[in-house]
């Protein structure tokens, strides 16, 4: 009987062993898989990394930050920094209405699929963004932020990146889609992504969503670090066939804070090990010191954005309603503090800011820049002093508001005095954008006659300089309507083949 017991026991014994030598040699493999991983990654030729102790300053790993590439999707980072900071500054607000123009509405997937005429608000685009990465809500919010043109938003964003220091940076479009003149480096977006944690603290909490609901549709993230390792709070991913896989993360924890760079991967499962084994080696070694969370509150509130004239929000045909809710917990507190990062407390204005359909004009004093940090390789920019000035609009016309098509500007001109004949012909006009030059506008005028087709036959382009001196900026306006349904009509005409617009009594 003792044999038999012995016999069962030790059996079991050597099967409790077997068990645990082939739970050993899994977890051996994985750990030799990630390692192989990490250095296929490391050897690929269009891999860039970099990560940056976001409490110093410090760069605590490099490798090909410098070079050129592609950012695909990371675009979108400055496109949601160029958001941030007009629901800062007040000049839109989370429920603000953004039209899709066709263009809008034909970028290619990943995308909302909202239709040419409707709209989404700022917090469905900014949720789009940072989940699904959709190019269409990105496109509709620059055109929006660019007073109705991607390409003048690109320009917007690419003085942006260079006054946050990002100087080997340049933008063409807000989503990330393929264009050979849009070029980054992993050293430039990790600064963009700390300066998005110091500067918005507010709303930086949105790039940890996991998922949101979007009319019958729950999007989840494309993120698949967020919520898989510890402390990671965003920020974004982003690949075209060209720029490989890339990847920017937000570790937070433990009183530590990095931001690591991934450009260029071979694929999704090779650029999260390479990000995660960058995060598991260099957090350890980022500073517990250093920084400090009050640093943003200390920072003198922005200015007061100049004011032109905008068009009242509007409805866009009727729809099924898509309302956007997160899902995920509140966002987490953000310890945002740069010290020596040398970052703006708060942005650099650009040269040229734009409302929903219109400019807001800021010009900003040269700043000698002085910076000795190892994550900036050229001078940085001190914080710029902007001049504004406010423009006050008159009474109100009347305007239908069922229809987007229909709609009339409820401003009737922004001008502190009695039309005049230097300012165009009088009666109904339609607004098309402001310019910062003459020139400028009457080129904007003859893009949209060109597009406006038979409407705009007759009209008249002229352009109205409304301020002086440094703060002037021109107004682009067709004349010559008999009345406003005239007017209504061209603008209507307009607006199908995208151009944003407005009628307005003169």
């Amino acid at each position: 009987m003792s044999r038999s017991v012995s016999s069962v026991s030790s059996s079991r014994s050597g099967s409790v062993f077997a068990r645990l030598l082939a739970v050993l040699s899994v977890a051996v493999s994985i750990v030799l898989v990630d390692s192989i991983s990490a250095e296929a990654e490391a050897a690929n030729p269009k891999y860039a990394g970099i990560v940056v102790d976001a409490k110093t300053g410090n760069v605590l790993y490099s490798e090909n930050a410098d070079r050129l590439q592609y950012p695909a999707s990371l675009t979108k980072m400055m496109t949601l920094y160029m958001t941030f900071e007009a629901l800062e500054q007040g000049r839109i607000r989370l429920d603000t209405p953004v039209p899709f123009s066709a263009h809008a509405a034909a970028q290619a997937p990943t995308k909302l699929g909202v239709r040419a005429g409707g709209t989404i608000t700022v917090e469905q685009g900014i949720l789009g963004l940072v989940t699904l990465s959709a190019n269409d809500a990105a496109t509709a919010l620059g055109e929006m932020l660019g007073g109705g043109s991607e390409d003048r938003f690109g320009q917007l964003m690419t003085a942006k990146a260079h006054a946050l220091g990002m100087t080997r940076t340049t933008y063409r479009n807000a989503n990330g889609l393929p264009n050979t003149a849009q070029m980054t480096t992993a050293r430039d977006q990790a600064r963009l992504g700390i300066a998005l944690r110091q500067h918005f603290p507010q709303y930086y909490g949105y790039f940890s969503t996991r998922a949101f609901k979007f009319g019958t549709r729950t999007i989840r993230s494309h993120n698949r670090l967020v919520g898989s390792v510890r402390g990671v709070d965003g920020i974004k991913t982003g690949y075209t066939r060209a720029a490989g896989f890339n990847l920017v993360s937000s570790v937070q924890v433990d009183g530590k804070s990095i931001v690591g760079v991934v450009l260029g991967g071979a694929s999704t499962p090779a650029r999260d090990t390479q990000m995660r084994n960058l995060i598991a080696t260099y957090l350890p070694k980022a500073s517990s010191r250093g920084g400090s969370s009050a640093l943003i509150a200390q920072a003198a509130p922005a200015p007061a954005p100049a004011i032109i004239e905008t068009p009242a929000p509007v409805e866009p045909p009727k729809a099924p309603q898509q309302v956007a809710k997160t899902i995920t917990p509140a966002q987490p507190p953000v310890s945002a503090a740069v010290a020596d990062l040398s970052l703006p407390h708060k942005g650099p204005q650009p040269d040229a800011r734009y409302q929903v359909a219109e400019t807001e004009v800021a010009y900003t004093e040269t700043a000698a820049p002085k910076t000795d940090n190892p994550l900036v390789t050229q001078a940085m920019p001190a914080p710029t002093k902007v001049k504004t000035k406010t423009f006050k609009p008159q009474a109100a016309a009347a305007a239908p508001a069922e229809d987007s098509d229909n709609a009339v500007d409820n401003v009737t001109t922004a001008s502190t005095s009695p039309t005049t004949a230097k300012d165009g012909p009088a009666g109904w006009v339609v607004q098309v954008g402001v310019s910062p030059s003459r020139q400028m506008a009457m080129d904007l005028l003859d893009s949209a006659k060109n597009k406006g087709g038979k409407a705009l036959a007759s009209a008249k382009p002229f352009a109205v300089a409304y301020g002086a001196g440094n703060d002037q900026v021109y107004r682009a306006r067709f004349g010559g309507f008999d009345d406003q349904r005239d007017a209504v009509n061209a603008c209507k005409a307009l607006k199908k083949a995208g151009v944003k617009c407005w009628a307005a009594a003169q």
